[in-house]
């Protein structure tokens, strides 16, 4: 009748368990699933959804533990395209992470602690652990080495941790993802590389064929004094601006969005740091014109396919000539959000272009 796939049902299934087991005849004392078995494979509706996005984001104070099922590599990852070849994996996944990264234990937490989600991810990938200040030395997909690990993420661009980048058996990079991930978004990530969908659409219109099973909340954009009104004249080609520029693309029905604006941007330290650029709150799905920072005439639903995105809230920074300085496309905190406006404001681009490599420069 639906033409969904089996991980698409165990989703579904685990988002109507938690609806129904957070009625009120079954909110005290009700049957309860667990993460701690492989025979739950739905159990992730135990977990309330804004639990995966509600965390402190300051550094750790002790280091992560990485799963044990992590695959041993010597870090020559032409030798582990050749492994997983012999394995009948679908591909290999380079986690870049770090051993104090909030972000990577939100990851590790709610992804790779649930059982159908660690099973699945085992089945059809190797997965590997790249340590961004780490010091091993790290020989490429086509056999360049890097002096360390630290180099290898640079060369990366591994701006958020963690970061997952995908290969196929052939070594060809299929997907990356840029900071943590949810579990409904990551589980869609997973299978549209293990079924190899990449092959036919992006990302953003897979995960839009499966936005009526997950997609809630506000009806409308939320609002905020620090956006600029219409019309959005964002044009920086011809005549530099005096100030950087920053755009919130959004959706309506985006719990991340909701998220987003009961917590940093309810911040007043954020809102006061924010008012030192111009803020443009975009609907990404929508047909509003505007003239983009490169002076092109255009929807905002155009824009954002142009700039390949997928994720809401996406949030992008444009230098006062309208060229891109950082993006972020993954859940953010204060502490994240805080640290990429002082890279912003302070062109700490210009002295160092890797945001991981500017943080540990200026201990933030």
């Amino acid at each position: 009748m639906f033409n969904i796939s089996p991980l698409q049902f165990y989703t579904v299934l685990g988002l109507l368990l938690f609806s129904f087991l957070s009625t009120p005849a079954y909110a005290n004392g009700g049957v309860q699933t667990t993460l701690e078995t492989d025979e739950a494979p739905g159990s992730l509706g135990d977990i309330p959804e804004s639990d995966f996005f509600e965390f402190q984001d300051e550094p750790l104070e002790g280091p992560l533990t990485l799963p044990d099922w992590f695959k041993l590599s010597f870090l020559e990852l032409s030798n582990d395209i050749i492994d997983l070849k012999e394995n009948n994996k679908n591909g290999l996944i380079v986690y870049f992470g770090q051993k104090h990264c909030a972000y990577c234990k939100a990851h590790l937490e709610h992804n790779w602690q649930a059982p159908f989600i660690v099973a699945y991810t085992r089945k059809h990938f190797d997965v590997i652990a790249i340590d961004v200040r780490g010091q091993r030395p790290v020989a490429d997909i086509n056999g360049k080495i890097y002096r360390t690990e630290k180099e290898f993420s640079v060369a990366n661009k591994t701006n958020f941790t963690p970061t997952l980048v995908f290969y196929d058996p052939d070594g060809n990079e299929t997907l990356r993802l840029s900071g943590y991930h949810p579990p409904y978004q990551f589980v869609a990530a997973l299978e549209y590389v293990a079924d190899q969908h990449y092959k036919n659409e992006s990302l953003k219109n897979y995960l839009a064929r499966a936005a009526s099973f997950s997609e809630y909340g506000n009806e409308t954009l939320n609002s905020n004094d620090i956006f600029s009104s219409p019309p959005y004249g964002l044009d920086r080609s011809m005549f530099a601006s005096q100030i950087p520029l920053v755009v919130f693309f959004e959706k309506p029905r985006c719990h991340a969005c909701d998220i987003l604006h009961t917590g940093p941007l309810s911040n007043n330290t954020i809102l006061h740091t924010m008012t030192q650029l111009e803020t443009v709150q975009l609907d990404m799905m929508s047909s509003t014109p505007v003239i983009t920072p490169a002076g092109q005439k255009i929807t905002t639903q155009r824009w954002a396919e142009n700039l390949n995105l997928y994720y809401t809230p996406t949030i992008i920074f444009f230098n006062e000539n309208g060229k891109e300085i950082i993006r972020i496309d993954s859940v953010v905190g204060f502490y994240r959000l805080n640290n990429v406006l002082h890279y912003v404001l302070s062109k700490g681009y210009l002295e160092e272009p890797n945001f991981q490599v500017w943080r540990q420069r200026h201990k933030r």
